[in-house]
């Protein structure tokens, strides 16, 4: 079998772990021992990080004609690639956070959302918080609001039955004001009766 077609079926494996990544992180693993490299694999796996060596000549291959082909450059001795289809930043936020207690663990570079990076700007990236910690920043900011609502309203539900007692006379106005249109039409008919005096007056004068 030719060794082309040996190769293919790695290449399809790498082609699909990256198909629907939102980053891919290269390191070079040279170095750990089998308890870092074992914790490491842990720590990844948990985050839903995929984390596999391969022969650079296949990531190159799997690369090509995708947005990962950036990262060719940095395909020179061992290798290692993390893989996220589910959080862009977790992979350099774990392997930043690693690579401080290992030192043998080296980043290369890495590809978060199509933009290719060195290793200086994956440790920029992962200093940026996890998609959770966001949320639960925005949950928070959005719940402090509502919250200091909510006890002004309670506030000013204690207060209530001192405003309702003092209220209570402003309300019996309105009866009053309505009162006064309904002796107007006695008024009214008043004046008939002193139109009509005048006609009296000159009966006399006819005789």
């Amino acid at each position: 079998m030719a060794k082309v077609e040996l190769k293919q079926p790695i290449i399809e494996e790498i082609s699909a772990t990256i198909k629907d990544a939102q980053s891919v992180v290269l390191v070079d693993y040279r170095g750990l021992t089998v308890e870092q490299d074992t914790q490491l694999r842990k720590q990844l796996r948990e985050a839903d990080v995929t984390y596999k060596v391969y022969k650079n000549t296949m990531m190159n291959f799997a690369f090509k004609g995708t947005d990962f082909e950036a990262l060719a450059p940095y395909l020179e001795g061992p290798s290692a690639m993390a893989v996220s289809t589910t959080d862009a930043t977790a992979p350099a936020r774990i392997l930043a956070k690693f690579a401080k207690t290992a030192d043998a663990l080296e980043i290369k570079g890495g590809v978060v959302e199509g933009i290719a990076y060195d290793a200086k700007g994956i440790g920029a990236i992962a200093a940026i918080p996890s998609r959770e910690e966001l949320l639960s920043k925005l949950l928070g900011s959005i719940q402090s609001p509502i919250a200091n609502f909510a006890r002004v309203m309670n506030q000013l539900a204690e207060k209530g039955g001192a405003g309702a007692v003092e209220a209570a006379p402003a309300e019996e106005a309105p009866a009053a004001e309505e009162a006064a249109p309904a002796e107007a039409p006695a008024a009214e008919e008043a004046a008939p009766a002193e139109e009509a005096a005048p006609a009296e007056a000159e009966a006399p004068a006819a005789e």
